[in-house]
């Protein structure tokens, strides 16, 4: 009895360090693995090494990133939605009405999170590198951008660079959020604001059943000393793509004058019986380029400008938000669905 006893004592004691040397060898394994290049997780669920595709081939994450810093334009909305700060982004050059370079819908946010401005690169006359360099960043966010690929090689010798998926400026609002959160190692969480905005949409939207089936065009840069051309964004700008957003749709004239790689086109004046197919006009000025449009012999003669289904915006916070932001979307969504709403009702030859 006693050395059956004896065996059995030697046995769990063999079986317990066979269980300690199996343990440590997992874990010597694993260490073995991951310097290997298998891919580790981060604490909130993406995987690294991160490569993430875009327009000028791929961008490698080796770990999730800290230092964020973001170029051109409401890239940094992205992370502030999602409650990080960058370091530094660019200042806004139109719609900023108090010159602070914040439009106010990222002024509120900063506020919210109890956060100082950060460093603001002027891109008046491009991006500025050094700047951008200063503010020692682990990714640059440019998902919504105009990037060259000169542009794109500077920036990727400051850090790896996110740029935009296919073509330069034409990253609708979800690929914008899709793409930068995933950036930030924060997919999952950008999933989650795009469902958000999406309901928040449809929530206004289904206020204004007029809209649905209704076609609107957005004209851009008109002179009013100079009408001779009919400059306008096409099906491939955020813009035209945020009135399918509000059941808008874009008519077949500018479907068809759309390229692949192009956010804007042109057309004569003398050609402006290609646009009958427009309900509603949407475009930046005044009364003085509204008066002068309507007194054109060539553009009044559109059924928009005759029946004065048009929406002008102006170079204010309203007018910058009609190209759709992760954070500009709540705030100027209800306004510029009631102008959208004001202008159809013209287009009925009903009263406001």
């Amino acid at each position: 009895m006693k050395l059956r006893l004896e065996v059995n004592f030697n046995m769990k004691k063999v079986w317990l360090m066979l269980r300690r040397l199996r343990a440590i060898a997992s874990l010597f394994g694993a260490i073995l693995f991951l310097s290997a290049g298998i891919p580790a997780w981060s604490a909130d669920g993406a995987v690294y090494p991160l490569t993430i595709r875009h327009a000028f081939g791929t961008t490698t994450l080796e770990k999730k990133p800290e230092r964020i810093a973001t170029v051109s334009w409401a890239n940094h909305e992205v992370p502030l939605a999602l409650g990080i700060v960058p370091v530094g982004f660019a200042a806004a050059n139109f719609g900023d009405d108090d010159g602070d370079g914040l439009l106010p819908w990222v002024a509120e946010k900063l506020k919210s999170l109890g956060a100082k401005t950060p460093v603001l690169f002027d891109e008046g006359d491009g991006i500025d590198f050094e700047a951008v360099a200063g503010t020692q960043p682990d990714v640059i966010l440019a998902a919504y951008s105009g990037l060259s690929q000169s542009d794109y090689d500077t920036l990727s010798q400051i850090a790896p660079v996110i740029a935009y998926p296919e073509s330069a400026w034409s990253t609708d609002w979800r690929e914008m959020i899709r793409i930068n959160s995933a950036g930030i190692g924060m997919a999952a969480e950008g999933e989650a604001l795009i469902k958000h905005t999406e309901a928040e949409i449809a929530d206004v939207v289904a206020d204004v059943p007029q809209l649905k089936g209704k076609s609107a065009m957005f004209v851009t840069h008109l002179d009013s000393g100079n009408l001779s051309t009919v400059n306008f964004y096409t099906a491939n700008d955020t813009r035209v793509k945020f009135f399918t957003d509000l059941g808008l749709g874009s008519p077949k004239s500018v479907r068809e004058a759309t390229r692949p790689g192009q956010f804007s086109s042109s057309v004569s004046a003398e050609r402006v019986d290609t646009f009958d197919d427009v309900d509603i006009l949407v475009t930046y000025g005044g009364q003085a380029l509204l008066d002068a449009v309507k007194a054109d012999p060539l553009l009044s003669r559109m059924p928009a400008v005759e029946h004065g289904s048009i929406v002008m915006l102006g170079r204010n916070p309203l007018g910058t938000a009609a190209n759709p932001t992760p954070l500009s979307i709540s705030w100027v969504l209800k306004d510029y669905v009631k102008l959208l709403a004001d202008a159809v009702a013209k287009a009925d030859g009903k009263p406001k």
